[in-house]
């Protein structure tokens, strides 16, 4: 016997794994309207599904400079890596973000979130010996 509280009962549990029982074994939805299904992410949607964003050769310059922006405000620059991670922590940022802005030269000032996602993604070197 159950015990606590059920909003349904043993005969509508059934019924309602029998409604999901065939998307559960297809995989995707088996609505005969499209309007029921969810709407697929668009092309500039961040990556949420894939886990955290990691700066490398992976993730893009966009993709890291927005994960930036969303922990790191406007007044948290100019600062060295090391201020930046305590700021980070302090918003809870994930870890893999962290551990990157830990292997930057401690001695490197950055003005601004761009600045800093060029430094992570090597985008900022790339650019200065294409140029230089």
């Amino acid at each position: 016997m159950q015990r606590g509280s059920d909003r349904l009962s043993v005969h509508r549990d059934d019924e309602m794994k029998h409604e999901l029982q065939g998307l559960l074994r297809s995989g995707h939805p088996t609505r005969t309207e499209e309007w029921h299904d969810p709407e697929p992410s668009a092309d500039d949607d961040p990556q949420v599904a894939g886990g955290p964003v990691r700066p490398g050769s992976t993730s893009s310059l966009a993709t890291v400079r927005l994960e930036l922006a969303r922990f790191l405000g406007r007044s948290a620059f100019p600062a060295s890596p090391r201020e930046l991670v305590v700021t980070l922590r302090r918003g809870y940022a994930p870890d893999a973000l962290v551990e990157s802005l830990e292997r930057l030269p401690r001695s490197k000032r950055y003005a601004n979130v761009q600045e800093l996602a060029e430094a992570l993604t090597g985008t900022g070197e790339r650019r200065r010996a294409r140029d230089g």
